[in-house]
Parts: C-alpha cells; structure tokens; sequence
C-alpha cells in the first residue's frame, strides 16, 4: 500500500504544479480576490472528479478479466505521462493576464476542471490500469493510491494559492522551474514503468516470478 500512496503522492504533484487551466485560475482568484479565492478553486477536483473515478471503476469491474485491454489503455498512459514529464521539463515559468471578474471562485473552478481534458485522460489511461493492478496486490491499495493522489493534487493548489498570496513572482522563480523538472524526469521513469507493466498485460514481457 505505502508504494501505491506514494506513487498517487508523485502523480498528484506533478499535476498539481503543472502549469494548466486550474492552476492558472488558483493564482489569478488568488491575485484578484484573496488566498481563500485561490484554496476554493484548488478544492474543484474534489467535486468534479468522482465521477470520472466511479466510471473507471465501473470499466475496472468489467476489464478485470482481459489484461489485453488493460494493457493497451495502460501503453496509451505512458504516451500521457511522456507527453506530461516533457512539458515539465521544458517550463520556464509563465505569466498572468489578470482579468476583472465576479468572486465565483468555486464555481469557476468546477467549470473548468469540467470542460479540462486531463483528468479524463488521466484516469482512463493512467489511473485506471494503475487501480487494476493494485487491486490484484491488496484491497485498500486503490483507497491508497486516490488518497495520495488528491492530498498532493489539492495540496500543492493550496500550498501555491499561499504563496502566491506572499509572492507574485514565484512562478518565474528557479525555484519553481527546477521543481517541476525534476518532476518531469520523475513522470518519464514512471511511464516506462508503466509501459513495462502493459507489456506485461499484453503478453510481450514476462511477469516476474515471486
């Protein structure tokens, strides 16, 4: 349980801190209204993705069965995560067109976490292969791996909408730059782990004898 706790804990922060949508809307609710703006768009994921989570747990209960499939889905994951430790790697920051607005922040977050195509992306291609195997290793081992996943998803949010209440300037800091390449490289080794996990699923790589 404690290798799928932190495994949710890595994907959680990569995606948390990449730069995106929702992350731009927790800094400019931050900038234009206060830090609590900022904390209530962070909390959107928690509303708009359980359903996105019932669904693929739905297809789980359906696929157990055909490892073909799942590895499959789990191969066009790794192509998800190359494509997410890339642009990690290659951020230098970014800047904010501020707009005046009404104080909607929950609202707006909720809209846009929506209409994003990542978390749909996220959990068909990485999280739901992710949850089968953890399903076969331990029951609580799938709880683990969301709960790791949305305390560092929303908590980086949080911890950003915070900072940014202090700094304007964070988000063009080495800080942040670095911070998010190491998590690009950290997101490269996770798909080919992945991808070494669908070849399994598929046939073309042996599983290793326990």
């Amino acid at each position: 349980m404690g290798y799928y706790l932190t495994l949710g804990a890595l994907l959680g922060l990569s995606a948390g801190l990449a730069p995106g949508p929702l992350l731009t809307l927790v800094i400019s609710e931050t900038l234009r209204h206060d830090v609590r703006a900022g904390v209530r768009v962070a909390l959107a994921p928690m509303v708009t993705d359980l359903p996105i989570i019932l669904l693929t747990l739905f297809v789980l209960s359906r696929l157990a069965e055909f490892h073909g499939i799942l590895g499959a889905i789990s191969i066009a994951g790794v192509v998800f995560l190359m494509f997410m430790g890339y642009e990690s790697l290659r951020t230098t920051g970014f800047d904010l067109k501020l707009q005046d607005g009404k104080r909607m922040s929950l609202r707006k977050g909720i809209l846009t976490n929506m209409l994003s195509p990542h978390p749909y992306l996220f959990w068909l291609s990485v999280g739901a292969p992710t949850m089968a195997k953890a399903l076969d290793e331990h029951l609580f081992a799938p709880a683990a791996f969301i709960a790791g996943f949305y305390a560092c998803l929303v908590g980086s949010k949080i911890a950003l909408a915070l900072l940014v209440g202090r700094s304007k300037a964070l988000f063009r800091g080495k800080a942040y730059v670095w911070t998010m390449r190491l998590l690009g490289v950290s997101l490269i080794v996770l798909a080919l782990l992945l991808f070494r996990d669908g070849l399994q699923l598929i046939g073309l790589l042996a599983a290793p004898t326990t």
